[in-house]
């Protein structure tokens, strides 16, 4: 077993990180962050590079990395700004689905559009009443003749009201037992009659990512849109959720990391009662705490990475992943505004921004709860 980077995978982790550096200059971020826009022109640079998709095969305009790879730059991004590195790591969200099922035409026409930086694109699972909870639909798309006649309304959707198409989860059969059974993928783009936008209105924090409310109403589209086969949605989801899973753990990855970054910085500099913060013993007790979280997050990320570009879908591992690196980003975000005191708590500092960027990572993708659940039932097995 080797934890050392190879060649490629330390070239790819500069690369990112000089790209960063280069671009997400913190005076942009800032007033991104004041007017919730999304970091378009940074986006459409880190296409140009590369960066999107690096994980897609060359003919679709990947890279034909893994997803570790992919981990090595989501983490670099949100390392150096935790707002547009989140905001521009999602903007293929959901389209390893077409990636992974999809069929070829569907693969050309959705997924090269969107590593070239000529489309964002969405997935549609959340709705109100269901929150984490797929495995029941009220969005539903009934087959008639060439075309899916869809209905319905999801919510907390990122990328939703800039997504140029988004891959929306349907209940396909009514009749199903059980219910996730007669789920089905289908892909509708922007500017279709019936389907419609909006924000859902002022967040905590990612303010540079859109989150939107759906609505579906009589929203025709042609059958050649159904990802894979009829009433395989639910399972096709699972898979990108573990996925996707990786990826949020290496959001809260770079942000706890940029949070700490910061917060030692700060304590090298700053003086009080005549000696620097990080002379004092509970300074470097707080900071030793955080890098030994950091680096314990930072090892499982990466072992369900590794796996996942194996071949290997463990549930378990990715949720173990996400649900513990969220966890790390929110507690060293939370000691690193501490450790900058009153300037910690100045949008001008950053951490506070890291600080609540970090908190979402808990939340989608599956909750903390969800992650529990699935890794509870990882050990147990049918009772």
């Amino acid at each position: 077993m080797d934890f050392e980077l190879n060649t490629e995978q330390n070239s790819i982790q500069k690369a990112a990180k000089e790209f960063a550096t280069g671009e997400f200059d913190k005076e942009i971020a800032l007033e991104l962050e004041r007017t919730h826009t999304f970091p378009s022109k940074i986006w459409k640079k880190a296409c140009e590079l590369g960066f999107m998709g690096i994980h897609f095969p060359e003919k679709y305009g990947g890279q034909e990395y893994g997803i570790f790879e992919n981990v090595l730059v989501v983490e670099e991004f949100c390392r150096q700004d935790s707002g547009i590195g989140v905001a521009i790591s999602l903007a293929d969200f959901a389209s390893e689905i077409i990636l992974r099922c999809g069929n070829d035409k569907q693969k050309e026409k959705y997924l090269i559009p969107v590593t070239e930086g000529k489309a964002i694109s969405s997935g549609g699972f959340t709705e109100p009443d269901h929150g984490s909870d797929i495995t029941l639909m009220n969005t539903t798309a009934v087959k008639q003749g060439d075309e899916y006649l869809i209905n319905g309304v999801k919510t907390f959707i990122t990328n939703g009201t800039i997504g140029d198409f988004v891959i929306v989860l349907c209940q396909t059969s009514e009749d199903a037992k059980p219910t996730y059974r007669g789920q089905s993928v289908i892909i509708v783009e922007k500017g279709t009659p019936g389907y419609t936008t909006s924000d859902v209105g002022e967040k905590m924090g990612i303010k540079m990512t859109s989150t939107a409310e759906l609505s579906f109403n009589n929203v025709r589209v042609p059958a050649s849109n159904l990802v894979g086969e009829e009433n395989k949605g639910f399972y096709q989801v699972l898979e990108f959720f573990d996925e996707s899973r990786v990826e949020i753990a290496a959001q809260a990855l770079g942000i706890a990391q940029g949070a700490f970054d910061r917060a030692l910085d700060y304590t090298k500099k700053r003086t009080q009662f005549g000696k620097k913060l990080a002379q004092f013993q509970v300074t470097q007790h707080k900071l030793a705490d955080m890098a030994v979280k950091i680096d314990t997050a930072r090892l499982i990320v990466y072992k369900a990475a590794w796996n996942y570009d194996r071949g290997k879908i463990d549930p378990k591992l990715t949720s173990i992943a996400k649900m513990y690196a969220a966890r790390v980003a929110v507690e060293v975000t939370n000691e690193a505004v501490q450790l900058l005191g009153g300037y910690g708590y100045m949008l001008e500092y950053e951490v506070e921004r890291f600080y609540r960027d970090a908190r979402i990572t808990e939340i989608y993708e599956g909750t903390r709860e969800i992650q529990k659940n699935t890794i509870a039932s990882a050990l147990l097995g049918k009772l």
